[in-house]
């Protein structure tokens, strides 16, 4: 790989989750794939010093983002359940970061910075750039790259690491776009 890490360097891996993977309640086709190149970059990041974080959609039953209260997506990624565990191949680091999200009945949350404390804690490890990939890449890595962005992280999306919900055909790519003309640099590199 011709990318180094450095210990300003944070890798966010957003929402790797049974729910979101093949056979899961709410899969992302081929949500799964992301996971080796994912794999590559966490060595990476553990090579070069790299802080390592992983979000998770964290709800609780009857969650306002469940179509049942009105929302529009299927119950998942419940609090405690099968479907809420990271995905079993991601080998993340003993010191990774766990980032739990929409936590709270009646609030939604994609983005890993949105009510987690994230920003403040990056920034207190000295962190000057995020790489984000992971589940899905049309919202909540979308959500994720646009607010790195917004608390001044140097921000990078590692394009092949994520995968989109596309529920209108196109969704991911639009969402690209838009976070490369947000001012994040799309990379496509593996690790």
């Amino acid at each position: 790989m011709s990318i180094q890490l450095s210990p300003q360097d944070a890798l966010i891996v957003v929402d790797v989750q049974n729910d979101f993977c093949p056979g899961g309640l709410l899969a992302v086709e081929g949500g799964d794939e992301v996971v080796p190149v994912l794999n590559r970059w966490i060595d990476r990041a553990k090579q070069d010093g790299a802080m390592v974080v992983a979000s998770r959609d964290w709800h609780p039953l009857h969650h306002v983002s469940f179509k049942e209260r009105g929302g529009i997506w299927p119950e998942h990624c419940v609090q405690g359940t099968p479907g809420a565990k990271l995905h079993p191949g991601l080998r993340l680091p003993e010191d990774a970061v766990i980032v739990s999200k929409g936590t709270g009945l009646d609030k939604d949350n994609y983005s890993a910075f949105d009510d987690t404390g994230l920003a403040e804690r990056l920034r207190l490890a000295g962190i000057k750039r995020a790489w984000v990939g992971g589940l899905a890449q049309d919202v909540c890595v979308r959500a994720t790259v646009l607010d790195a962005l917004a608390e001044g992280f140097e921000t990078r999306l590692i394009e092949n690491a994520t995968r989109p919900v596309d529920l209108t055909p196109g969704d991911g790519q639009r969402a690209v776009e838009e976070m490369r003309k947000a001012g994040a640099l799309v990379v496509r590199n593996g690790a």
